[in-house]
């Protein structure tokens, strides 16, 4: 819950507080072995073993090895992944002297180590006037010149924001719903806006907020949701930086516990009532206020959604999340860098190299590249210039790596197949199910099918047939690979070190003798 008191300078350990009882519906959980429904649907799924090669009861007679590929070792621009740049965040974007806000963006969106693209920014900002949304120049100028590079964008829409002087809520809406200022103090520098502003929350349950909640979501994907531009969406939640806590003011503005969890469930369904196509990504937060957040994790992973946590020197419960998070569901996870100048050593280590260690070691699908409230490209790269092989080894491991490590080839019943072994040279499971489609060089498809969610994983080899009528030769047919999130199939290149095709995909050939 600290995450945004982290020094840049080092490594700190987020003291987080005592938990009050959770509500009679949102009770924690350990992750591991948890029922999640089934996981998630899977379409025209793939035999996926056992396989035998001998005897009578053969299913792949005479199967022999017939090509293997190796694992990349170069940065992999799939979707579901990645290194991830910040534009803006708490304090908005970029204001460098002498420098244009366009080319201070572009700096950062042109880091040749990052794949993705994020934005941070306040409701206010973005709508001004009810029925229509108004964004701000940065928001603009982020989509046309990540377009430009072919980083796609993750965003979050911040409900309130304790580093903005003003609230949260836009204009139109403050003379209807009223402000519950928030019980206690929060100390600190005064210099500060979070330290001198007299916090309080709005009544996120009065009729007035909810509709406007409601179109603001309507809004937003009528343009957003299964856009090629967007990667996902953080759900907006309760609190400071819509996170789902108001730490250090304990309590919430509700009449109770469960009139909280009720409204924020009620606010989830709106999100994904809108958000069909592009994935809600929900902080694994602590419920410190009580308001509903283990209850909101439990739907947005049944739902096919992510998760996210907003440092990695946290609270326990927020890594046993991470850890053991259904292997389908990506995690993102944000912490802010140090500069060049910071560099926190300890045993020869810097204080980025332990946050990427650590990131790595939950097996995280995205991490943040992030000098936190100094945003600017020259920021990063005073690190990555002197320590270029810690972000890198990060890009080339970060999400999931996946290459058909084995290939095996056979006939039966008149007709042919092959059976591909698919490895995963990354930390994190397919944050989806993997599609696999065989097809000629015109593009005619052979077979196709799915592989089961979250599959393969960081360890072994994950097994699917593909078979097709009469004896036309394997080779030269192309392999192809596609991820399919919420119903959105995004095309994959394959990570290995053998030559794809501009598609991404492998043309298939015996390099293995059989």
């Amino acid at each position: 819950m600290k995450r945004r008191d982290f020094l840049t300078g080092t490594v700190m350990i987020g003291a987080g507080a005592s938990l009050p009882p959770a509500s009679a519906q949102s009770i924690e959980h350990n992750w591991e072995h948890h029922d999640w429904g089934g996981g998630l649907a899977v379409p025209d799924r793939l035999y996926q073993g056992p396989f035998s090669n001998y005897g009578a009861d053969a299913n792949v007679p005479g199967g022999g090895m017939a090509m293997a590929t190796t694992p990349s070792h170069e940065i992999v621009p799939n979707y579901g992944m990645g290194l991830t740049v910040y534009v803006s965040g708490d304090i908005g974007p970029p204001r460098l002297p002498g420098q244009s806000l366009e080319r201070s963006i572009e700096d950062l969106i042109a880091l040749p180590f990052v794949q993705k693209v994020y934005v941070r920014l306040n409701w206010r900002e973005i709508q001004s006037r009810p029925g229509r949304l108004d964004p701000p120049d940065f928001w603009k100028l982020s989509f046309d010149i990540a377009r430009q590079y072919k980083k796609r964008i993750g965003f979050r829409i911040m409900l309130e924001n304790p580093d903005y002087p003003e609230p949260g809520m836009p204009a139109f809406l403050m003379e209807k719903v009223p402000y519950v200022p928030l019980k206690g103090r929060w100390t600190g520098d005064k210099t500060q806006v979070r330290y001198r502003k007299k916090h309080a929350m709005p009544r996120y349950d009065h009729p007035a907020y909810q509709a406007a909640f409601g179109e603001l979501n309507a809004l937003l994907a009528d343009t957003l949701n299964g856009s090629p531009d967007v990667e996902y969406m953080d759900t907006m939640m309760y609190g400071f930086w819509g996170e789902g806590h108001s730490w250090p003011y304990e309590g919430n503005i509700f009449p109770s516990a469960l009139a909280a969890e009720k409204t924020w469930m009620d606010m989830l369904e709106t999100q994904l009532r809108h958000w069909t196509k592009t994935p809600l990504v929900t902080n694994t937060q602590p419920d410190f206020n009580n308001v509903g957040n283990a209850a909101m994790l439990d739907r947005t992973v049944r739902t096919g959604n992510w998760i996210r946590s907003d440092t990695i020197f946290i609270e326990n419960t927020q890594i046993e999340a991470l850890s053991n998070r259904p292997a389908w569901t990506a995690a993102v996870s944000e912490v802010g860098m140090t500069t060049g100048d910071k560099l926190g050593l300890d045993d020869g280590v810097t204080a980025n190299e332990q946050i990427i260690d650590h990131v790595l070691a939950v097996g995280a699908n995205y991490w943040s590249v992030w000098n936190w409230h100094n945003i600017a490209a020259a920021h990063v790269l005073s690190y990555t210039d002197k320590y270029p092989e810690v972000i890198a080894r990060a890009a080339k491991r970060i999400g999931y790596r996946v290459y058909p490590a084995f290939i095996w080839a056979f006939e039966r019943d008149g007709g042919s197949g092959l059976v591909i072994g698919l490895a995963n040279d990354g930390v994190a499971g397919v944050p989806g199910v993997l599609r696999l489609t065989l097809a000629d060089a015109t593009g005619a498809v052979k077979a196709s099918g799915s592989v089961d969610p979250g599959y393969p994983k960081p360890m072994g080899i994950r097994q699917a047939m593909l078979m097709w009528p009469g004896h036309e030769s394997w080779e030269g047919l192309r392999l192809k690979a596609e991820l399919e999130v919420k119903g959105v199939r995004h095309p994959l290149r394959w990570a290995c070190r053998q030559s794809l095709n501009p598609d991404g995909s492998l043309t298939l050939r015996r390099n293995i003798a059989g």
